[in-house]
């Protein structure tokens, strides 16, 4: 299923057909509703006319991006690097490791992401991080369950990235929460937005080396004594807008793991690629 297409529905199932009576009645009441439904439908386009959740050129729908947004996003498709989510340069069958994961294995189990931080997919994110722009979260959502269609199906708990107390007073939300509560709805898994917590603040990541920021995140998250039971023998999806070094996922699964998951996966909306990928 091509991401640009949305979430696609499951494989349907055949099943015998029965008729039904139904009186005139009911049938009545049934067009009266379709037709009640579309008007409802008409009268909130006039109000909020549907527009691209990037641009906000207008659009015939809503909650999609005009051809030419679509056409900035690179999205990730497999083949990928089991590990990071990294893409591929081929497929030679079977799990595959990119060296950037022999080298130096993530704490986390695996890591997918629905595109490259680039272009429009950037301006999305920067949007919904920095300017409050939510609207955008149900497109979102979308792409991200099926980028994590893997790593969801068995799982048991969504969890956001946590902001500090501060950042999230001034910010007023948390992006990454946005998104994971989109994620477990779709889903249908179950939300744990307190199961993880920052134990201080920490430097804005943007600009720091790669061990700079492993040394910003050392031992910043933990998971309350309270909700040890929300994270203990679960198979948990850890939600992040942007992954770039990956040490804030490993932190976090860092500390998901001490409280006792299972297994810990990473689910972003966009990864930082300007590694040229190899096979392994």
């Amino acid at each position: 299923m091509d991401l640009k297409d949305g979430v696609g529905a499951g494989p349907e199932t055949a099943a015998p057909q029965i008729d039904v009576p139904t009186s005139p009645g009911r049938a009545v009441l049934r067009r009266v509703g379709a037709a009640a439904a579309r008007l409802a439908r008409k009268a909130s386009d006039f109000v909020v006319p549907p527009v691209c959740v990037a641009c906000h050129a207008p659009l015939l729908d809503h909650d999609t991006l005009c051809p030419s947004c679509w056409q900035q996003i690179e999205f990730i498709r497999p083949p990928v690097c089991d590990r990071l989510g990294l893409p591929m340069p081929f497929d030679v069958g079977g799990t595959m490791i990119s060296a950037a994961a022999a080298a130096d294995p993530p704490v986390y189990d695996r890591a997918r992401a629905v595109a490259r931080y680039d272009a429009a997919m950037r301006e999305l994110i920067r949007d919904l991080k920095f300017h409050d722009q939510q609207h955008a979260r149900r497109l979102l959502g979308r792409w991200l369950v099926e980028a994590g269609r893997e790593i969801l199906t068995d799982a048991h708990a969504v969890v956001p990235v946590p902001l500090s107390r501060l950042r999230l007073w001034l910010r007023r939300y948390n992006q990454s929460a946005v998104i994971a509560a989109e994620v477990a709805r779709r889903a249908g898994i179950a939300y744990r937005p307190l199961a993880l917590v920052r134990t201080r603040r920490t430097r804005p990541q943007p600009g720091l080396s790669a061990r700079e920021r492993e040394e910003n995140v050392r031992a910043a998250f933990r998971v309350p004594r309270s909700r040890v039971p929300e994270i203990a023998g679960r198979n948990v999806v850890l939600v992040d807008d942007v992954v770039t070094t990956g040490a804030t996922a490993n932190a976090c699964a860092r500390a998901l793991k001490s409280a006792g998951a299972a297994r810990v996966d990473i689910l972003a909306l966009a990864l930082v690629t300007d590694r040229v990928p190899t096979v392994r």
